[in-house]
């Protein structure tokens, strides 16, 4: 696209919503440098609010109504008028967006793996028996105790800042964090090991940003479409589309990663019970043009293994 396409496209005023942590307002940031170096005539603002999500931090986000608390409110934002988008952590938006509003476009794709932290080991084969590891995933936490019989997993919420302030007093011996959040934040030097994706499978959609907008606004569509990755797209559609069938959220420990290979999309899923006792796993290649077929297909494999019986369990 051309300069002069680009200005004629071009709003006078765009105003992006964002949750008010850190790391939001990192990706809010990033993504209003991004187009105003795109469109220098244009006023783009930021405004940041607090979602339910950020308020209630005592229980874990599965048993509150899980991610979408913190999107709620900036879609609300959106709705009203009083912003033009919306930016989010892909793995935060709910499988079904709610009728009126799209993902207008995906960026591209930060280090999806989860990210080992510890003052005192350098990865989780280190840590004695009954130490204490900290996260907010379910998905994390299956594939832990899977893993690692030996280890005790506590919840931890909050935000990055929070989490690594109770690991730094000694409230856990590791945290398990998103090494996407670590590395944008410029805490990369936390990191004391990355977790292989064979280790633990990452989160649908996770290091990946997506900005949603009122369905009815091809205008911003045009706008944002020099912020689209497409191979991040592919894989992320894919793995939004095998969360859909399995009806995922975070009260549900699944996996789903996708990865482009040539003209090719790996895709790798599971289920599992939250103690990781039972566990099934799937993986499959399909066309890169055709990501949700495959995210289709990769679910119902998981299904003829046994992950409904497994869903059905945890939804008692």
């Amino acid at each position: 696209m051309n300069q002069k396409t680009q200005a004629h496209i071009a709003p006078a005023k765009l105003v992006i919503a964002s949750r008010e942590s850190a790391l939001a307002m990192w990706q809010a940031e990033h993504i209003r440098d991004r187009l105003r170096a795109l469109y220098p005539q244009t006023t783009v603002s930021i405004l940041g609010m607090t979602t339910q999500g950020d308020q209630i931090l005592n229980v874990t986000l599965s048993k509150i109504g899980g991610k979408g608390l913190f999107v709620k409110e900036l879609e609300t934002a959106l709705e009203n008028g009083s912003a033009d988008i919306a930016v989010h952590s892909l793995k935060d938006v709910p499988m079904n967006l709610p009728e009126g509003f799209i993902l207008a476009c995906i960026g591209e794709r930060e280090d999806p793996r989860d990210a080992f932290v510890s003052n005192h080991h350098a990865n989780l084969e280190a840590l004695p028996a009954g130490s204490v590891v900290g996260t907010s995933s379910l998905r994390r936490e299956s594939q832990l105790r899977a893993r690692f019989p030996h280890l005790k997993i506590e919840p931890l919420r909050g935000n990055v800042q929070t989490r690594l302030r109770k690991l730094d007093e000694g409230q856990y011996a590791a945290i398990i964090l998103a090494a996407a959040g670590l590395k944008r934040l410029g805490l990369g030097d936390r990191i004391r090991s990355v977790i292989s994706s064979d280790d633990s499978l990452p989160a649908v959609g996770q290091g990946a940003l997506g900005i949603e907008c009122l369905a009815n606004r091809a205008d911003l569509k045009a706008v944002l479409a020099p912020l689209h990755h497409a191979d991040t797209a592919a894989c992320v559609l894919a793995e939004r589309a095998l969360s859909r069938a399995l009806a995922g959220s975070c009260q549900v420990p699944l996996g789903g990663f996708a990865e482009v290979m040539g003209d090719k999309l790996r895709m790798r899923g599971f289920v599992a019970s939250p103690d990781g006792k039972r566990m099934v796993r799937a993986e499959q290649t399909g066309s890169v043009n055709n990501p949700e077929a495959l995210g289709d297909a990769v679910a119902q494999d998981l299904l003829a293994q046994g992950a409904g019986e497994i869903l059905a369990a945890l939804a008692l």
